[in-house]
């Protein structure tokens, strides 16, 4: 029960902010639509229970003319039956696109939101896979909340409705065993109940399991996915090492997985079924084998038999629901689990930027940036870098140098604000624009001018601009490939990509530009003219660059080394001089 009792409330607190937001109306309008139809439709199978009375008894009596009336007024049912069937399914699969679309929005906005994505990664949350929560479990989860929830209110209605029906037949025909009348109320309403409760707690029993079988199935699905795309995302490096079968043994290892996860699965649905079919195929003579005593005794006609039945099978399919969703409630479980563990993986990648005990980035009062009391460190507390007191002046160009593994790239992610590990404070000038360029830069699948324009849309700064960027870093060749459409990570050398990375700069023109090793891929005269270029095309923009290279120091005034001390390593700056 406390099991259950959690479900439903992250259900309810999962489901209920799309009923509460701008689609509002549109949504409870569908949903109550929906619901409408689900209650016509229990009112027409009560119908359709009394109308087995009357075509029965008429065809025990040969009456045609009650017969023939009732087949149209069957006709007439069925035709109610089917259009509300039909208009039921479309308004049910438009509230799920509407209601799929929403969530789907608000995972995106959430994950993608002020670098929660990255910082999700460093923590380590138990959100593994977030492509497979957004794109999947929340469709899942869409599709199986309305289909058990409508289900479930269904099946109450029904029980709520066929009960009385069921209740009375047990009065008109009363139980008759060894030749006289036994009187037990509503014992046809008993006879349905202990059925069904003897079912549904012997389906728990044989497929509690499924539960925790059907999250790993997911989870491992999810995996074995994820590393067939690095594989391909990879392909040139793995050809390169000949790492293919190295490749195929872990991939055919997470698959293994899969595999032994699905027989797990197979063998207790097998259990499963074997007991749920045999129950179905129960339920269809358990009513007949109740009532026929009564029905040999001449206590009742054809027609009130074969109503019985009809109310016996409506009332004891409603009591069970479980039995018959039991599956559907195991995956629907898992789905639940993994957008519960996604949300609070979400959750906490916001809160860690609010803590106290983190590194606060805070608008500067100076037209610098500035670090003060700052200790970068890695999530597990190791202490990387140190420094207070120093500061980004503008316009002027630094470079920092060390060890590699010191931490200067992190120390980079920290002012971008995106690596909260650590105590201390960043000021940056209010309204300034900081741009980092990796030593990877990232190019998202699509034309070449919106790959290089990234983040900003093309048409901020124009084709023919862009073309003018692209051929001053030294790729005139790609200047008249703008609106060709590829994955541009692995159509360019990496050698291109830091070129076009500093083409996105020169269009950009941020106040701060920070160089992760941004052209190490490079020959020095070509980094030279980069360099050059940048301090011809960006005077003002202040420079801090990352780099081994001693060439470097020439395109710099500052030059700083970090140096270990202690178990970490701090600042050290050589004496600034003109460029």
């Amino acid at each position: 029960m406390n099991n259950i009792r959690s479900t439903l409330a992250t259900v309810w607190r999962i489901a209920i902010p799309y009923f509460r937001s701008e689609d509002k109306w549109m949504a409870r309008g569908l949903l109550a639509a929906v619901i409408v139809i689900e209650l016509a439709v229990v009112g027409l199978n009560v119908l359709f229970n009394r109308w087995n009375n009357v075509f029965y008894n008429a065809l025990q009596e040969r009456n045609l003319d009650v017969f023939t009336y009732q087949l149209g007024y069957f006709s007439v049912l069925a035709a109610i039956f089917i259009a509300l069937r039909v208009y039921q399914l479309y308004l049910n699969q438009w509230l799920q696109i509407r209601w799929r679309r929403w969530m789907t929005e608000r995972y995106l906005g959430g994950w993608l939101s002020h670098a929660n994505h990255y910082r999700m990664q460093l923590q380590g949350d138990a959100a593994d896979n977030p492509d497979q929560r957004i794109a999947e479990d929340t469709q899942l989860f869409v599709d199986r909340t309305l289909t058990l929830g409508v289900g479930l209110l269904s099946s109450v209605v029904t029980l709520a409705s066929f009960v009385i029906i069921l209740w009375g037949l047990s009065d008109a025909a009363p139980l008759h065993l060894f030749g006289r009348d036994i009187p037990i109320p509503g014992y046809l309403v008993w006879a349905a109940l202990i059925y069904a409760v003897l079912g549904t707690v012997l389906t728990h029993l044989i497929g509690s399991p499924l539960m925790g079988l059907n999250f790993q199935q997911q989870q491992f699905e999810a995996d074995f996915r994820f590393n067939l795309v690095r594989a391909r995302e990879n392909a040139e490096q793995i050809a390169l090492l000949q790492g293919e079968p190295a490749e195929r043994l872990r991939l055919s290892t997470r698959f293994q997985r899969v595999v032994g996860n699905w027989l797990a699965i197979m063998s207790r649905t097998k259990k499963l079924t074997a007991f749920t079919a045999s129950y179905s195929q129960a339920a269809v003579i358990f009513p007949y084998i109740m009532v026929a005593p009564a029905y040999f005794a001449k206590k009742m006609e054809l027609g009130g038999m074969m109503q019985t039945a009809s109310a016996f099978g409506s009332v004891q399919d409603a009591l069970s629901f479980f039995i018959t969703a039991y599956r559907t409630l195991a995956e629907w479980q898992a789905g639940v689990a993994r957008l519960d563990g996604f949300e609070a993986a979400i959750a906490s990648a916001e809160t860690l930027t609010t803590k106290a005990d983190v590194i606060h980035v805070a608008p500067a009062t100076s037209a610098a940036i500035d670090l003060q009391h700052l200790a970068v460190s890695l999530p597990n507390g190791t202490p990387l870098v140190t420094a207070d007191g120093f500061s980004f002046r503008g316009g002027e160009r630094t470079l920092f140098t060390g060890p590699s593994g010191a931490g200067k790239s992190t120390l980079f992610r920290a002012i971008a604000g995106i690596w909260p590990f650590g105590t201390g404070r960043i000021a940056i000038p209010a309204g300034a624009t900081l741009m980092m360029l990796p030593q990877r830069p990232y190019f998202p699948v699509g034309s070449l001018q919106d790959a290089i324009a990234y983040p900003a849309e093309t048409s901020a700064f124009g084709a023919p601009r862009i073309a003018e960027a692209v051929t001053a870093v030294g790729l005139p060749a790609l200047a008249g490939r703008l609106d060709e459409d590829a994955h541009w990570n692995r159509m360019l050398s990496l050698g291109e990509q830091q070129r076009l990375g500093v083409a996105r700069a020169l269009l950009h023109r941020p106040d701060y530009l920070f160089l992760d090793e941004a052209t190490a891929s490079l020959d020095e005269p070509s980094e030279a003219t980069l360099y050059k270029l940048i301090e011809t095309r960006m005077p003002a923009t202040t420079i801090v660059s990352i780099g081994h290279r001693s060439t470097l120091r020439a395109f710099h005034q500052r030059n700083v080394t970090l140096v270990k001390s202690g178990s970490g390593y701090e600042l050290q700056e050589s004496e600034a001089r003109p460029v």
